[in-house]
């Protein structure tokens, strides 16, 4: 027997699941240690290895937010000193950057601090025209004096961004080969290594990004990996990148800026796997853990994707702020995120008005009901609406204090009129609406209708409020997957091995342009396959996609299209992605194209695998539809004198319990009920029905 093992290594808790061939699956969760999180992820494979034997391990993947960690500043995660080798005359670019304000109004608007700094910002006489011939040679006395800086310094991180080298690297190759040689112990990143993109503000951004970041992770996948053997485990190891695929650990060693936004990415793809097993094409993701919470978008099974993004940026309503984070330009799964999650702490602003957000009481000291906290947050709310076990969650092993949470909620209540339960109700209003924004800016700001999509809820409080996200938005269906609290890890074992890669070529978009594009392409092609043979990716497995980024002429900003097809066919595909996403096109307006793009990616398993596990006893999502002829709920699923009083619609109802595990396939109820599991609770209010199917998830229709 083999198994393949997935391990999510968040903020508190780090998630492991493994499965084998047959489908079952093996599930854990340790607390995770923030300063070095390789801890976790050993200690839950220790706990996993007391129940199999390491030998049986044939694949491992996982995904962590030590990227991020880092740029944001969390202790013991220190950035090195960096330093940048830029063209001279370009040496400020970094902190001159665009103009777009993180804040239009803030006269005392910061960017955030350059991760070089001024002094550490060195400058060679060299240049590389737009069309890739040199136009100045390299001075290599100036590449000497650069490197004797550095060793001076003792500076162990180098990012080199040339002028234009994304046309014609000739010149950062020699820069980096002088650092090499005469700093064998610095790491060094290229700008045209990671980035052969034109606009050399965000592809200088993302070398330094890297560079900051390698030795963070280098040392962390280092210490991971020589972990992983120790416990005998000789599978190869996977990290998630932020494009939604995996990559080998040698792989990503060098290029740790494709894994600032890896632990998101994961969940989406998971949502994806599940849609593809219940037929459905169109999801919407909702993922709302104890912080925040992230919707993402799937089209034709496909996860929307993003090829630029700022790192450690702030947002506003979901929505990033431009200007306030650090430039990356690599792909990755688009997605929104708010500050609203079960921590997410209540208040009242300055003049009286009930607030929730953005502060958290995070995992310490926690909601009130977990016997720590006093301040009332969004998981007290749903204690004191009855929406949430008032003795224990996680299968009785994680006790609640309920009138810790009514105490709580009572002091925000004391001065609005006193109602607790009412204060608690608008609590939970609030971070809906705040939720619900997410889910618009993923569907109606792209020209999508949210009414069109299915709704999959999870992380450990999606469930408890996926109904009211869906009547808010007009939606009809929820899913919530079998393990909803473990999803993300769950997704690592559907996420294939990824590479992407691109290449700048701006000219007007006729059939000259093509023939150039599609020999980039060819090239790109090439590259990409070799990339995923590295990782041991047969090649009867590889997939290749190519796209174009295309604009109107002069547009600073690109909308990307399939490469299929002669010019007319691209540039009408491109009319119509700009209708959609704004509303409107210019048909008599002039195409260029600016980036050809390459996505290769390697199957986990083939597509006859693939094929006889849907097979094997799934369910659409029209099944749903098809109560009549389902069986009822097994009666040890619900005690039919185990009701709870639950807040809906305005006043109380009695709630009939239900214990997810003990659903039979095909089991129908209505609402209001309450569905609780070992990792999350799901609420299912009236006018609303439920069906659990024969793969485990539970399928939420609203009736008519």
């Amino acid at each position: 027997m083999t198994w393949r093992v997935g391990v999510d290594v968040g903020g508190t808790f780090t998630d492991l699941v493994a499965t084998d061939a047959r489908g079952a699956i093996l599930r854990y969760k340790v607390a995770t240690t923030p300063a070095a999180p390789e801890i976790g992820l050993l200690e839950a494979l220790r706990t996993l290895l007391r129940d199999i034997d390491a030998t049986q391990i044939v694949a491992l993947s996982h995904a962590s937010t030590i990227a991020t960690n880092a740029l944001l500043g969390q202790v013991n995660l220190d950035l090195p000193r960096v330093a940048f080798i830029t063209t001279e005359g370009f040496r400020d670019v970094l902190e001159i950057g665009r103009q777009a304000r993180s804040s239009v109004y803030d006269l005392h608007v910061t960017r955030p601090t350059p991760l070089a700094r001024r002094e550490d910002r060195l400058t060679v006489r060299e240049r590389i025209d737009y069309d890739g011939s040199v136009h100045v040679p390299l001075d290599p006395a100036g590449v000497a004096a650069a490197v004797a800086t550095i060793r001076e310094r003792g500076i162990g991180s180098v990012a080199v961004g040339l002028l234009n080298s994304y046309t014609n690297d000739v010149h950062e190759r020699a820069v980096v080969e002088a650092l090499h040689a005469a700093l064998p112990g610095v790491a060094v990143t290229a700008s045209s290594a990671l980035v052969r993109e034109e606009r050399e503000y965000e592809r200088f951004s993302t070398a330094v990004v890297n560079a900051a970041l390698l030795p963070v992770v280098r040392g962390y996948l280092e210490r991971l990996a020589a972990g992983v053997r120790a416990l005998g485990i000789a599978a190869p190891v996977f990290v998630m990148q932020s494009n939604g695929g995996t990559a080998a650990l040698a792989f990503v060693a060098d290029r740790p800026a494709t894994l600032v936004e890896s632990g998101p990415a994961s969940g989406v793809i998971a949502a994806a796997a599940v849609g593809a097993t219940l037929g459905i094409a169109d999801v919407l993701s909702f993922d709302m853990g104890g912080t925040t919470a992230k919707a993402g978008t799937i089209i034709g099974g496909q996860p929307e994707i993003a090829y630029e993004f700022e790192a450690a940026g702030a947002t506003h309503s979901g929505r990033g702020r431009a200007g306030s984070g650090y430039p990356v330009r690599f792909p990755f799964v688009d997605l929104a995120e708010v500050s609203a999650g079960g921590g997410t702490i209540a208040r009242l602003d300055s003049v009286g008005v009930l607030r929730v957000g953005p502060l958290s009481a995070g995992a310490d000291p926690g909601p009130a009901c977990y016997g720590k906290g006093t301040q009332p947050t969004v998981t007290d709310a749903n204690v004191v609406l009855g929406r949430l076990n008032p003795v224990a969650l996680v299968g009785g092993a994680f006790p609640i204090d309920a009138a810790r949470s009514y105490a709580a909620v009572a002091t925000v209540a004391a001065p609005l009129g006193g109602d607790v339960e009412r204060t608690a109700a608008g609590i939970v209003a609030l971070v809906d609406a705040d939720m619900a924004k997410v889910l618009r800016i993923v569907s109606v700001e792209r020209g999508l209708d949210p009414r069109d999509f299915v709704l999959m809820a999870f992380g450990g409080g999606g469930p408890l409020h996926a109904c009211a996200l869906a009547d808010d938005l007009g939606m009809r269906r929820v899913v919530v997957p079998r393990y909803p609290g473990l999803f993300s890890a769950l997704g690592l074992l559907a996420a294939d091995v990824r590479a992407t890669f691109s290449r700048s070529l701006v000219a007007p978009l006729d059939a000259t342009t093509l023939g150039n594009a599609r020999s980039v392409a060819t090239a790109l092609s090439e590259e990409a396959r070799d990339a995923l043979r590295l990782q041991d990716v047969p090649d009867e497995r590889i997939r290749i996609v190519a796209e174009l980024d295309v604009r109107y002429a002069g547009q600073s900003f690109d909308l990307t299209v399939p490469f299929e097809g002669d010019e007319s066919a691209i540039t009408e595909a491109f009319h119509q992605r700009h209708e959609r996403r704004y509303g409107y096109a210019v048909r008599d307006e002039r195409v260029e194209l600016a980036t050809v793009r390459i996505t290769a990616t390697g199957a986990v398993s083939s597509r006859a695998e693939r094929r006889g596990a849907r097979s094997r006893g799934t369910a659409t999502i029209a099944d749903v539809s098809a109560v009549p002829r389902l069986r009822a709920v097994r009666r040890s699923a619900r005690d039919d004198t185990k009701t709870r009083r639950v807040w809906d619609a305005g006043a109380f109802v009695d709630a009939a319990i239900y214990q997810r595990e003990l659903l039979d396939a095909g089991a129908a109820f209505e609402g209001p009920a309450i569905v609780e599991q070992y990792d999350t609770t799901t609420w299912v209010p009236r006018g609303w029905r439920a069906t659990a199917d024969v793969t485990g998830n539970l399928l939420l229709e609203k009736r008519a």
